[in-house]
């Protein structure tokens, strides 16, 4: 009897020790009213737990698109990037004939676009948020944040590029002019429109130069060639580009080196 009356009273001391922390309700508009209040007042975590504490109710009253959607919009606003994308999702899949359904795949986007790292880190998150974007943009083309969304894909792109053109400058300062030159091509096809495309043709232009000298007799013609036909690119695609000047100067060297061959051929 002793031992029952202790640990009854244990758990009334545990109770009144974690009821502080415990939000408390009696109907799902309460929960979400309070809910936007700790939103608005930036207590995310609180607000989490009231938007939570609607779906007590159910998930087919009035409130529960509201709550499904802020729910989302806590965790994201926390950073709980991964937690925002499932909640919104989750709306997407739930509340499909909802008029906000546009607005919450941008905001899905969103979170991947606020994962997205610095350009040396991985860059999943970077092809989620693009695919996301591409995807909301040809569902509705026409709507207000359609720019907004096309502006993302080219920030996001243009960070892409970067993380590519890196790459192929690790070949080039190792010297490994083949595996340099196809890497800059490979940055300049995959990243036409992004601020590194007439770098990267430059790069490729440089490193097929160092190639062909450092080729066989029969592969040097080539590989000059290949030099050339970057710069033809280069001078086509960018006119006003401020690497054609030096772009130049590495075509007259190309130019020679094939003049050289044709002449001792």
């Amino acid at each position: 009897m002793t031992l029952r009356i202790l640990i009854v009273a244990l758990a009334l001391v545990l109770s009144s020790c974690s009821s502080p922390n415990r939000v408390r309700y009696n109907a799902p508009q309460e929960a979400f009213e309070r809910g936007m209040e700790r939103f608005e007042a930036e207590r995310y975590d609180v607000a989490i737990q009231y938007f939570q504490g609607v779906f007590d109710f159910g998930r087919t009253h009035e409130w529960a698109a509201d709550a499904q959607l802020w729910l989302a919009r806590s965790y994201r606003e926390s950073e709980q990037y991964l937690l925002a994308a499932n909640e919104y999702t989750r709306f997407t899949q739930i509340f499909r004939s909802d008029p906000r359904i546009p607005q919450v795949e941008f905001e899905l986007a969103m979170t991947y676009h606020d994962r997205s790292p610095a350009y040396q880190l991985d860059q999943t998150d970077t092809e989620r948020a693009i695919r996301q974007f591409r995807l909301f943009i040809t569902r509705y083309p026409d709507h207000e944040l359609a720019a907004e969304a096309s502006q993302k894909i080219s920030e996001l792109r243009e960070k892409m590029g970067r993380k590519s053109y890196h790459a192929a400058e690790l070949y080039d300062r190792r010297e490994l002019y083949e595996a340099a030159a196809v890497s800059y091509e490979s940055v300049f096809d995959a990243y036409y429109d992004t601020d590194w495309a007439d770098d990267a043709l430059l790069g490729a232009m440089r490193n097929y130069l160092e190639y062909g000298r450092l080729s066989v007799r029969s592969k040097k013609l080539e590989r000059f060639n290949k030099g050339v036909e970057n710069y033809d690119k280069l001078r086509q695609i960018f006119p006003d580009s401020p690497v054609l000047k030096e772009a130049e100067q590495v075509y007259l060297v190309l130019k020679a080196e094939i003049d050289a061959l044709e002449r001792a051929s």
